[in-house]
């Protein structure tokens, strides 16, 4: 079975916009549709209050015309348009959809930011993690939020196997990063999000590109698009992950990423895992 997980940083932008960035947005989604996976995870839809519009569904539908969708979107007192995810599956599968809230601080759990799929025989579930923001302002809460989401995970992982993807937000260790010492305390390379990381990697789950890629360096799912330069010089971060329970991990065939071309940002990621 194959699946991919990207922040595609507006779903609404890369369907309706005309802009350079979302015709390259396109392009991508091209290819994912290519590898014809089983599961598409999305994060970061900003998509309205009210879920997809017509045409948004009109164009997945064109799109993606064997898959079911199903969404989390941001509702109040969170902000309109604000993170999100979505998952787009196979139109033969039948999961079971919950929209998890975790008591997590803040308005996280109205922000659209976790969704799970319930199979026969496996959990998948993605997640959107908290940014702490700038000045770090939001970093006491996204260490509540990692607490709260290593609970959820292991809650799952006590019934079944479990695939968790998304962006969570942090560059786990110094190889995730082009440039770990200019970043010591900026978001998403602090000791604090790392060290959640890691927490959470001891519950029972397995990083699996590192699994099978071991301590490689300089691959990124993550390129500031602020810094023009930064995918050329491939000034990047590894942000985004497909983790597997333990018990799984050696069902893991491959876990890389999907190249995006010149398109900044995240990239999508491909997880292939063989259950037979």
């Amino acid at each position: 079975m194959k699946f991919i997980s990207w922040n595609i940083d507006s779903l609404n932008a890369a369907l309706t916009s005309d802009s350079n960035r979302a015709i390259m947005t396109r392009e991508v989604l091209k290819s994912i549709i290519e590898i014809d996976p089983t599961v598409i995870a999305i994060q970061e839809t900003k998509l309205p209050r009210t879920g997809p519009t017509k045409k948004h569904l009109k164009i997945l539908a064109e799109n993606f015309p064997d898959y079911e969708l199903v969404w989390n979107i941001s509702k109040e007192p969170a902000r309109k348009s604000y993170a999100g995810t979505m998952f787009l599956y196979k139109n033969h599968l039948k999961p079971q959809i919950t929209y998890p809230e975790i008591d997590a601080p803040d308005t996280m759990d109205a922000e659209g930011r976790i969704l799970t799929l319930e199979f026969e025989d496996f959990y998948l579930t993605q997640v959107y993690t908290p940014n702490a923001g700038s000045k770090l302002v939001r970093l006491p809460e996204r260490q509540k939020w990692d607490e709260k989401y290593a609970e959820y995970l292991v809650s799952l992982d006590k019934e079944k196997i479990v695939l968790a993807s998304g962006d969570f937000n942090v560059a786990h260790k110094e190889i995730d990063i082009a440039h770990p010492d200019r970043n010591r305390r900026s978001a998403g390379f602090t000791d604090e999000e790392r060290a959640g990381f890691t927490h959470l990697l001891d519950q029972g789950f397995t990083d699996t590109f590192r699994h099978v890629h071991g301590n490689v360096t300089d691959v990124y799912s993550w390129w500031n698009q602020r810094a023009k330069t930064s995918k050329i010089n491939n000034s990047g971060w590894r942000i985004d992950y497909w983790l597997v329970s333990d018990r799984a991990a050696d069902k893991v065939v491959r876990s890389e990423m999907v190249d995006s071309g010149e398109r900044q940002d995240h990239t999508p990621l491909l997880l292939e895992v063989d259950f037979s």
